[in-house]
């Protein structure tokens, strides 16, 4: 029972207590001293200011984690807690508290590295930066663009004619590829 700590050896001497069992018995199976015990457990009825500090930073710390979905590990959350709410604290004091919680940021996945298959083409400037048109459908012009919708993307693309500013077409796809601009014509 060496690898837990002692709060987690004192939770299970309270709980295993209750039974009433031995203490004294308790305390030299996990190998912790019954005065120890006591002392942990007195201040359970009765925290310590630094405990109550602690609680508070617990929930902070606790809301920043929710808002922001996991993402921030302990060091972000840190920064968060000294820019929101002035509460300057250690970042070793939020890694703990955030180990007692058991809060983990999420590490995002790395996105894959991809070789273009086909040579990159750069097309002839047509426009020569001239973007007005004296009639309609003299010049199109058209761009690709992603949105955000439920935590997914979306790709938009579009053509505007460039004489009144019109959107002559559009399509909407979840993936960017040369079939989006194909639809959109």
């Amino acid at each position: 029972m060496k690898a837990a700590p002692a709060y987690k050896k004192y939770e299970i001497i309270q709980e295993m207590s209750k039974g009433m069992r031995s203490i004294q018995l308790l305390c030299k199976i996990a190998e912790v001293s019954r005065s120890g015990y006591y002392k942990w457990l007195k201040r359970q009825s009765n925290p310590s200011p630094k405990e109550i500090e602690d609680e508070k930073i617990k929930n902070k710390i606790l809301e920043c984690y929710n808002q922001v979905k996991g993402i921030y590990g302990y060091r972000r959350i840190t920064v968060w807690l000294k820019m929101k709410h002035g509460i300057v604290v250690n970042h070793k004091r939020v890694q703990r508290l955030m180990n007692r919680m058991k809060l983990k940021a999420i590490i995002r996945k790395k996105r894959p590295y991809f070789v273009s298959k086909e040579a990159y083409v750069v097309s002839k400037n047509y426009l020569n930066r001239d973007f007005k048109a004296e009639q309609p459908n003299e010049k199109w012009v058209t761009d690709i663009t992603y949105l955000i919708f439920n935590g997914k993307k979306l790709y938009l693309s579009a053509i505007k004619d460039l004489y009144n500013n019109e959107i002559v077409a559009y399509h909407i796809s979840h993936r960017h590829d040369i079939q989006l601009v194909i639809d959109t014509l």
